[in-house]
């Protein structure tokens, strides 16, 4: 088994001391987002790998030591200031602890994402190309890899169009951001790469490539993985089958362009019932709640 932690929140960044709890308990229980009786209790012998996914790894890289699992990072760093990512920690702070995770897991295990790419009037195509260099040139011999998504319509989005503001790319837009970036990443060691986008900018020098691939996840824990994640296929991706113990509307970094958060007051519910030493993300076990122990 794969664990995700997290793409339905950032448990790395408000949720360590919960995660790291679990993983001295030996389990860890899931609340099914569509069916609120029933929980997936998840023990942690049956975890081959922990993908982590997080925009601030700092909360977690004095822990990393005491993770007897083998790991694998997504950490996203994009060049957005407080009026798009309204919670983050200076970017600074985030790059250095890119470096410190590198430096204990190797820099093949720990991925970049520059993620979403949109623009408007403030972040312009020229600005993202600055932003873009200077990642790579601060990232050099940490990271081998920096993964480029762009902007979805998702509803958060749609409800913050007013704050975004962001406009279509065009062709020449996809060709100048492809030319660039794949520049700046050769140019510091570094390859770039889309995994499921319409525009995947191969043309331009960029890979194309699973997050999470069979034989990436037989290079990581040995063992063959051969079940897709069908969360992902209906937007075509062939990344493998993971398991995602967080909780959706629960994260307080507030994106504006987040899929996950939809509803801030909710946010803010959860968060305050969040208990550190329960098995659950978000508030604890009831007497209706029906447990099965996940096995895939």
């Amino acid at each position: 088994m794969i664990l995700n932690v997290s793409g339905r929140t950032d448990i790395v960044a408000f949720y360590t001391e919960w995660f790291m709890n679990r993983l001295k308990d030996g389990y860890i229980d899931v609340r099914n987002p569509f069916n609120q009786n029933s929980i997936s209790r998840i023990m942690m012998d049956d975890v081959d790998l922990i993908f982590f996914c997080t925009k601030n790894p700092t909360p977690i890289v004095k822990y990393i030591k005491d993770i007897n699992k083998k790991i694998y990072f997504h950490v996203t760093l994009t060049p957005y200031k407080r009026d798009i990512e309204p919670n983050l920690p200076p970017k600074t702070e985030i790059i250095e602890s890119i470096k410190k995770i590198s430096e204990l897991i190797g820099h093949d295990n720990i991925v970049v994402r520059y993620d979403p790419v949109f623009i408007n009037n403030k972040y312009t195509i020229e600005y993202h190309i600055k932003a873009f260099e200077r990642i790579c040139k601060l990232l050099e011999g940490y990271i081998d890899k920096i993964l480029i998504s762009f902007l979805d319509e998702y509803k958060n989005v749609i409800n913050n169009k007013k704050i975004l503001r962001y406009k279509k790319l065009t062709e020449k837009d996809y060709e100048t951001i492809g030319k660039s970036f794949s520049e700046s990443a050769k140019k510091h060691g570094m390859i770039v790469h889309t995994c499921f986008e319409d525009r995947n900018l191969v043309e331009y020098g960029f890979s194309k490539d699973e997050c999470l691939s069979r034989e990436l996840a037989f290079k990581l824990t040995g063992k063959i993985y051969k079940e897709e994640w069908k969360a992902r296929k209906e937007r075509k991706c062939h990344c493998i089958k993971m398991v995602d113990i967080g909780a959706y509307n629960s994260c307080k970094h507030f994106c504006k362009y987040c899929y996950a958060n939809y509803d801030e007051k909710q946010v803010n519910e959860n968060y305050n019932n969040h208990d550190k030493n329960s098995s659950l993300l978000i508030g604890n076990l009831k007497e209706s709640d029906n447990i099965k122990i996940r096995k895939k």
